[in-house]
């Protein structure tokens, strides 16, 4: 039975981590499932996760998504979209492979994959760069966004990673800080809705076991994060939001290289 401290821990991790991945464009996912695994099977837990990353990306549309630059969305998405299918199929062969090394925390056993360790050495390079100084004067030609776009949707497809790689891309394209949120915003709804789509018999069966009650909860907490991080963006410079991209892809980079995720 999910208890009241159960509803305040789900509703403080959607609230706190949806007002701070607003401006890195990725890592709700990453940090409410862990928080959903606590109380549900890992089934359940993913299920609920990407119903409320879903709902959390619309509401950030309906807030910043007439900022969006609809060119660079159209030339990332349509190939993230296409080569995420593709990273899909290649789970299945790559999930053949053995671990690198199984080890135990706590009552925990961890396992770091040769998958996850390629997606972790990118990430941390992509995040040396944004922390660099000279990250500033680093731009990709706006003719190399397909070239982003298929790798984003490659490792989305392949991992469900997919956010990291797309913020560092997009960081780069000489975006203002409101595009490049819309931005991102636009074609993480997308991705959502597809996976959803072609997975709707999966969160189906799943969800018909979830607390529709937390759901619910979590749902509007992570909305009242981004409430909070639209509130904060005025606050906030390009430069700030390069930092945070570049901090959250190192942790999330040691989380994966370390099995933690």
């Amino acid at each position: 039975m999910v208890t009241v401290v159960d509803y305040l821990l789900i509703c403080l991790v959607s609230l706190g981590a949806s007002a701070l991945t607003f401006f890195s464009g990725f890592g709700l996912g990453t940090l409410l499932l862990p928080a959903f695994v606590l109380f549900f099977p890992p089934g359940i837990s993913v299920a609920m996760t990407a119903v409320v990353h879903l709902a959390n990306n619309i509401g950030k549309f309906l807030l910043i998504g007439r900022h969006a630059d609809w060119s660079v969305a159209a030339r990332f998405g349509g190939p993230a979209l296409a080569a995420s299918f593709v990273g899909a199929w290649a789970l299945v062969w790559f999930s053949k492979m053995p671990p690198l090394l199984v080890y135990d925390v706590g009552a925990r056993e961890l396992t770091i994959l040769p998958l996850k360790i390629v997606l972790s050495v990118l990430m941390i390079v992509f995040a040396l760069v944004e922390l660099l100084p000279q990250a500033g004067r680093l731009s990709f030609e706006r003719k190399y966004l397909p070239l982003g776009g298929a790798l984003s949707g490659f490792f989305g497809g392949l991992t469900g990673h997919q956010g990291a790689l797309r913020s560092a891309f997009l960081l780069k394209c000489g975006l203002a800080k409101e595009h490049f949120i819309a931005t991102g915003v636009v074609i993480a709804c997308v991705v959502d809705l597809v996976r959803i789509t072609v997975y709707g018999s999966q969160f189906r069966s799943e969800l018909a076991s979830a607390d529709i009650g937390l759901l619910g909860a979590a749902i509007v907490c992570a909305l009242l994060g981004a409430i909070t991080g639209r509130w904060l963006l005025t606050k906030i410079t390009m430069r700030a939001i390069q930092l945070i991209v570049g901090v959250m892809l190192l942790l999330i980079a040691i989380g994966l290289g370390a099995g933690l995720i």
